[in-house]
């Protein structure tokens, strides 16, 4: 109640979001009986606590100091981002890409640790959730061109299965490979 000062109502009655209301529908109306109703409602119950307390954590997030890094650590990462992007077929795992462009004596290399921070900080995303987005960027755009298969573009694109690629792809732009291939425009993301 202290962090909010005197408007410590917001902090215990929080505004309803429509998601919130969804989730008192939910536990209202539970057809479950026995323990499968309480089961449910502990799980609902965790919901609600957990939709409640995201804006206070958020909020909190933000107040903490982002951690800094040196002149010469982000001229690494975004060494590391390049090598990345010329790479994206058969990159190289994630201790082989801080072993190229590190030069700290104390970690061996580019810390694996301040690697993944300074890709998280610099590209707001993992190492690999980077390298994923760039691969399916590049495969829309060859599928686009539409002279290569799916198959194709699947394995140019670092992918041995064309399963786990149309899965990765629709994950992304929700439609799959054979639509964007046949033109279809609702790639939006």
């Amino acid at each position: 109640m202290l962090a909010k000062g005197n408007d410590w109502q917001t902090l215990l009655y929080p505004q309803i979001t429509p998601t919130v209301q969804g989730v008192v529908e939910q536990i209202v109306n539970c057809s479950y009986t026995g323990v499968m109703k309480r089961m449910y409602l502990q799980v609902k119950a965790l919901e609600m606590i957990t939709l409640q307390l995201a804006p206070i954590i958020t909020a909190q997030g933000r107040m903490q100091p982002q951690p800094r890094f040196r002149a010469g650590t982000i001229e690494r990462i975004y060494q590391a981002r390049e090598i990345l992007l010329s790479r994206l077929e058969n990159p190289p795992s994630l201790l082989e890409l801080a072993q190229q462009v590190g030069a700290s004596d104390a970690c061996g290399g580019l810390c694996l640790r301040t690697l993944q921070r300074g890709f998280q900080r610099l590209f707001g995303t993992t190492v690999f959730g980077y390298l994923i987005d760039k691969r399916m960027e590049r495969a829309k755009r060859w599928l686009r061109e539409g002279d290569r298969t799916v198959l194709e573009v699947a394995i140019m694109t670092g992918y041995s299965n064309a399963t786990h690629f149309s899965v990765a792809f629709k994950r992304k732009f929700a439609i799959s490979p054979s639509q964007c291939l046949l033109g279809k425009k609702s790639v939006w993301r």
